[in-house]
């Protein structure tokens, strides 16, 4: 039989080839593929050669924490265009630029990729590709099975990304040939509802064919498990109000259903956990964990990294060395907003504010917060340990001026960000940076993200490897796209949906639970819980959402399910049917929350009060020069692994526990000042027809079958509104 070569010459949309991507998943994984873009059927019928086109798959479809969010670098926590839309970060996106409006020239190209091989309808080629060399090849059924998973997630993955930007797009489930196929090849775009059910028809395949769990030589590969909470995250996407503005409950039922044997799944496999919930740690610190381990239980789906220093092989995770602050060799550090600091619930589990029992008062903001607060941020005065020592000789840096890096070994870190003026007046100005302490440099005093570092109290084999050339690039802690929790507040939400209260709240305490909650409080909670309406517990769903998966990259996606920049209003305006006539007529009302709409985000300076002035930079801080000051601040460090943080009574704070000490350091020689960290003359206007994008206008050229979706000018039409509805059945 003549072996056939595939053809790369795809007519208008479908043009592939490969590019050398390489991924995590284990130490083979690890290694650098080869290219597989000239082949032929042969492969199919030797395992090693099938399996090899599987692991290109992980290459270039596993998600990667990129620093610009595109189709191949999703929103993973860092500040990109999608969270610089949100709470966490400031900075205006072009999707928040209350001075731009985006339209299908200049909106960003997540479909369609000008570089074909790397397109996503060229990696959905490849899954095509591969779906039927191995179906047609001559390898046993269970390792057709075991490939055939593999190949099947990753379609439905790849195809996941495109509808929640754009609804519903062309579907292609085989490899198209030019040369029989003709105009065929030109696919018109199915409806949202059509994509849904075929994503979740190649999960609930990928999750048939699947195993468990694999042996550790295979840890990060897909799963059983991963494919069915896969699923629930896809029928939770339709179910919620940006599809599905009438609140229709059979939408909610199927994500119900989904989440619920998902959890099954999860529960059924004997290896994957909510990690830490029988013993939370200290102070969260098994919380804390799950991000700095090569092999942890709650991740369903992570792509792994290594420490290898250069070359193609070289895959190190930039996070570590990006949140880390300057004086310990990192690149700076990320700065939280002040919407993000006094987001977080008192440590009774109630909202700030709402909190009876303990007050907040935002110049003491660490006081009695949930355990993930503290590991989430680092502010003046918490010891924040690594493994790194920059007393080496070859430290010429830190030869040179050692006042910028005062802490020669990194165990005994403490962030110490504040910042001190030259006068009062230039203390208040928006305008005005002062000098850091420490070496942090100018207008460095702020509170930092902390969430997820390996800290080196926690994991004294740490997953990065200091050095002071490159600081903590060298890092191969996992970057986790799918966790346990998630999948738990993804079964609370749809439970929600279908009014199953008492379960949507079951699953919110295990949550809470596992991070140290004490019963009294979990109780006294989940008891003002069950008395919420619906909307108010959607709300508290989300809200946990917003704690539970702070900067992990899901903020913008919940913002745009659930319409949370304005609530859904002006809808109608794009399309009459469009109105949301369900959740109240506004789900920002329906849910308890406001608008993000017409506000600017503000950033936190700890500064030292006004009796501490110098018009110096370095080693003039003023509390240097004043031995008691420096004696109290030396005193009052908060160390999360030497005791647990307990409740400190607001009306009466002592000295007696270390958060009281710090709480007495802030209040004698600090102060908070909020400044607006957005610009003055701007603010965020996310626009109504954004929260489903429309097709760049090359996307069109290449296709003239594709409909523009409504409330887009449409290339083909000479700019005429767009005639696609994604909310159509």
């Amino acid at each position: 039989m003549k072996i056939k070569k595939y053809s790369w010459n795809m007519l208008l949309i479908l043009s592939v080839g490969m590019v050398l991507l390489a991924t995590g998943c284990s130490d083979e994984f690890l290694q650098e593929k080869r290219n597989y873009g000239n082949f032929t059927d042969e492969i199919y019928n030797d395992y090693t050669g099938a399996k090899e086109r599987i692991d290109y798959l992980y290459a270039v479809l596993s998600p990667v924490d990129g620093t610009m969010a595109s189709y191949h670098l999703n929103s993973g926590g860092s500040s990109d265009i999608w969270s610089q839309s949100t709470e966490e970060y400031s900075g205006y996106s072009d999707y928040v630029n209350s001075d731009k409006t985006l339209n299908n020239v200049d909106v960003a190209d997540y479909i369609y990729g000008e570089q074909k091989n790397t397109s996503p309808y060229g990696r959905i080629r490849e899954c095509n590709l591969i779906i039927q060399g191995i179906t047609n090849g001559s390898l046993p059924d269970y390792q057709k099975n075991e490939l055939l998973g593999q190949a099947y997630f990753f379609r439905g993955w790849a195809y996941y990304r495109l509808v929640k930007i754009y609804g519903g797009v062309p579907l292609i489930d085989h490899p198209q040939n030019p040369i029989p196929e003709g105009n065929s090849l030109i696919v018109p775009r199915s409806s949202t509802k059509e994509c849904i059910d075929f994503v979740c028809n190649d999960f609930q395949t990928a999750a048939e064919k699947l195993p468990a769990t694999w042996a550790d030589t295979n840890w990060g590969r897909v799963t059983k498990s991963t494919a069915m909470a896969m699923m629930g995250r896809a029928r939770l996407l339709y179910a919620s109000p940006l599809f599905n503005r009438a609140d229709n409950e059979a939408r909610w039922q199927l994500a119900y259903d989904a989440n619920k044997a998902a959890l099954d799944t999860i529960e059924a496999s004997n290896y994957y956990e909510l990690y830490g919930e029988s013993a939370p740690g200290v102070n969260a610190s098994k919380w804390a964990e799950v991000w700095m381990q090569t092999k942890n239980p709650e991740a369903l789906w992570s792509r792994l990294h290594n420490t290898i220093e250069s070359g193609d092989v070289a895959k190190n995770n930039g996070w570590e060395n990006s949140i880390r602050p300057s004086n310990l060799g990192g690149n700076g550090g990320k700065q939280t907003t002040l919407e993000m600091v006094d987001l977080f619930p008192m440590i009774d589990g109630f909202k700030p504010g709402a909190s009876t029992a303990y007050p907040y008062n935002p110049e003491l903001f660490f006081l009695n917060r949930d355990p993930r607060f503290y590991r989430t941020f680092a502010f003046a005065g918490v010891k924040w340990t690594a493994s790194a020592d920059l007393t080496a000789t070859d430290n010429a840096a830190y030869n040179a001026d050692p006042l910028s890096y005062p802490y020669q070994n990194g165990q005994n870190y403490v962030l110490w960000s504040y910042a001190w003026y030259k006068d009062d007046a230039d203390r208040q100005s928006a305008s005005s940076t002062g000098w850091a302490a420490q070496g942090l440099g100018d207008g460095k005093a702020y509170i930092y993200i902390r969430k997820k570092t390996d800290d080196y109290q926690i994991n004294n084999s740490p997953t990065y490897v200091y050095e002071w050339t490159n600081r903590f690039k060298r890092s191969a802690a996992p970057f986790i796209e799918l966790r346990v929790a998630e999948v738990l507040l993804n079964f609370a939400e749809s439970a929600c949906g279908v009014n199953k209260f008492d379960e949507a709240i079951a699953a919110l305490r295990r949550i809470r639970a596992r991070v140290g909650y004490s019963q009294e409080a979990l109780d006294a909670w989940t008891s003002e819980l069950a008395t919420l309406d619906r909307g108010a517990l959607f709300g508290a769903i989300l809200y946990e959402r917003q704690v539970e998966l702070a900067y992990e990259g899901k903020r913008f996606n919940d913002m745009q399910r659930w319409l949370l920049w304005d609530g859904g209003a002006g809808q109608e305006a794009i399309k009459s049917t469009w109105q949301v006539t369900g959740y109240g007529g506004n789900t920002c009302n329906y849910i308890g929350v406001e608008p993000l709409n017409g506000k600017r985000r503000k950033g936190i300076e700890i500064q030292l009060q006004s009796g501490f002035l110098a018009d110096e930079k370095n080693g003039s801080d003023p509390l240097e020069a004043n031995e008691t000051a420096k004696a109290a601040r030396d005193a009052s460090v908060l160390d999360l692994m030497a005791a647990q943080i307990t409740p400190v009574d607001p009306e009466n704070i002592g000295t007696a526990t270390p958060s009281e000490k710090l709480a007495g350091f802030y209040t004698t020689y600090l102060h908070r000042l909020d400044r607006v960290a957005d610009s003055e003359s701007q603010y965020i206007n996310f626009h109504p027809e954004y929260y489903i994008l429309g097709l760049p206008d090359n996307m069109q050229y290449n296709n003239p079958k594709l409909q523009q979706t409504v409330g887009w000018g449409d290339y083909m039409n000479g700019g005429a509104d767009g005639t696609f509805d994604p909310l159509a059945e």
